[in-house]
């Protein structure tokens, strides 16, 4: 008994601060405004599907979980959020639907295998992206109005920098989906 708990206490302890270190990965890349065009870039879905790919749905998922969590309590993790936060309220403002969306897109980047050929590894990101955009315009309609251009509104300015973040991955992916042998 004391043999089975000794090998299980450092994967826990592994586990634990691949969590912690993709939540604070992911909220660094949400601050982090690089310029592109027509609008300033984060990293964020580029994180979200970094760590599905590197952690696998278990962990990564935990990691874009806890994340939300920090939000939802106030602490400034989200893009936007001023320094002191403002939790569920913002939360539940016009970006949630994208937020949630980075659950779904991260286990959908878990699925990347190593085995599998640039094109499914490209096609499977684009899939988990276009999650977060579906859920992100669902919600943004609801809340501000389906009569206003949500499309224009809450995806077409993004577009081009998520086919690049794409692009990276796919071409990265064999050897980032290599880093979960090690968690």
């Amino acid at each position: 008994m004391e043999l089975t708990k000794s090998l299980t206490q450092p994967k826990v302890i592994k586990s634990f601060l691949a969590i912690v270190l993709g939540s604070i990965a992911l909220t660094i890349s949400a601050k982090i405004k690089i310029p592109f065009y027509p609008v300033p870039m984060t990293m964020q879905t580029f994180v979200v599907l970094f760590l599905g790919i590197s952690l696998g749905y278990k962990i990564g998922l935990a990691s874009v979980g806890l994340y939300l969590f920090e939000g939802i309590i106030g602490l400034p993790v989200f893009s936007n959020s001023p320094e002191k936060g403002v939790g569920l309220l913002y939360f539940t403002g016009p970006t949630m639907g994208y937020l949630i969306g980075f659950l779904t897109a991260c286990y959908l980047a878990s699925m990347v295998k190593l085995e599998d050929s640039f094109l499914v590894v490209l096609g499977k990101l684009v899939f988990a992206t276009l999650t977060i955009y579906i859920l992100g315009l669902l919600w943004l309609g609801t809340l501000i109005g389906w009569e206003k251009p949500i499309f224009a509104l809450g995806a077409k300015p993004f577009l081009l920098a998520e086919i690049f973040k794409i692009s990276i991955l796919a071409l990265l992916a064999k050897q980032i989906v290599k880093i979960r042998k090690f968690i």
